[in-house]
């Protein structure tokens, strides 16, 4: 058995490269590797969105764009689901939670498909990251959490932030197309105080196979009314976007195992520099100054959110990803 002196020069490993300013937290290179994560998830996020674009531009209907959603993601975490040691993950006694979450999830997702066929990508992607604040507010009005003035004031500013990026009565977005994506974002929110209940006692493999599944037995329902024929490139969008939302989907909920939310949160604004650089490459469309300055208030706005929640120690809001 080793001296004590020599346990004391030779500290495990995981304290050497602990974050000075959070001791307890995990080791610096579990936060790189979560970080990493995040930012493909983030990425791969970006590419759904752009492939669900290119599919709606090309006659796919919102309904359809669901069901493949869900068709082709569903590989992809069968995949990971016995990667993590089969089945037995997926069990639950919460049936009724999870099916809430699902038909909830399952409203929102098609609120956003539709938004996203009425609005450029980056002023849909934009609207969409007013989730965080409407949470927060929600998180205030109905779990009764203490918000302070610092986060009022950010959630105001980041609110005059989506006034700024959709100018109403200013721009040619379409009133409907706007509204539809603020209710996406409302919805978002609702989802993000769920999955903080949910997840007191569901583990993250169950909830997003569940969620999966019974978003697919949903949308497959009206499937052989809807289903049509399309070109090659709306099906190789529609592959794409199920296989990579599904890989999204992993990579986010596997982050969070190996850094706090309060360290990967702020990374996923950077979906709006994505949605920009994809809406141009696909559809030519360049964002408007008062987009860029809208969307430059809610990131930060969000971002200080984040950051007065972690200082609070308080369940730290992000973005609930579908």
């Amino acid at each position: 058995m080793p001296h004590s002196s020599s346990r004391s020069q030779n500290p495990p490993q995981s304290h050497l490269y602990r974050d000075a300013s959070d001791p307890d937290g995990p080791p610096v290179e579990h936060r790189v590797r979560g970080i990493a994560l995040r930012l493909g998830a983030v990425t791969a996020f970006g590419a759904m969105m752009a492939a669900m674009k290119y599919a709606s531009e090309h006659g796919v209907a919102s309904v359809e764009i669901l069901f493949y959603r869900n068709l082709f993601s569903l590989p992809t975490i069968i995949a990971w689901i016995i990667w993590s040691g089969g089945f037995s993950v997926v069990r639950t006694k919460r049936p009724g939670a999870h099916a809430t979450r699902s038909f909830l999830g399952l409203g929102v997702m098609f609120l956003t498909f539709m938004a996203l066929a009425r609005l450029p990508l980056a002023e849909a992607t934009v609207i969409s990251f007013s989730a965080p604040l409407f949470a927060t507010m929600l998180s205030a009005l109905f779990l009764r959490e203490m918000v302070g003035w610092h986060r009022w004031s950010a959630i105001g500013i980041g609110f005059v932030g989506v006034l700024i990026a959709v100018q109403p009565g200013g721009s040619d977005l379409p009133v409907v197309g706007v509204a539809i994506g603020l209710a996406a974002a409302l919805g978002t929110a609702v989802i993000v105080i769920t999955l903080r209940q949910i997840g007191q006692t569901e583990g993250a493999a169950a909830t997003v196979f569940w969620f999966n599944i019974v978003c697919l037995t949903a949308t497959a329902l009206p499937m052989p009314f809807m289903f049509k024929s399309h070109d090659p490139g709306a099906w190789i969008a529609l592959l794409l976007g199920g296989l990579v939302g599904g890989f999204a989907q992993i990579m986010m909920t596997s982050a969070v195992r190996y850094a706090p939310v309060s360290v990967l949160a702020p990374f996923d604004y950077l979906q709006m520099l994505w949605a920009i650089f994809w809406g141009y490459l696909l559809f030519a469309a360049t964002p408007s100054a008062p987009t860029i300055a809208g969307a430059a208030l809610i990131a930060s706005a969000g971002c200080y959110v984040v950051w007065r929640e972690k200082k609070l120690n308080r369940p730290v809001t992000g973005v609930a990803k579908l």
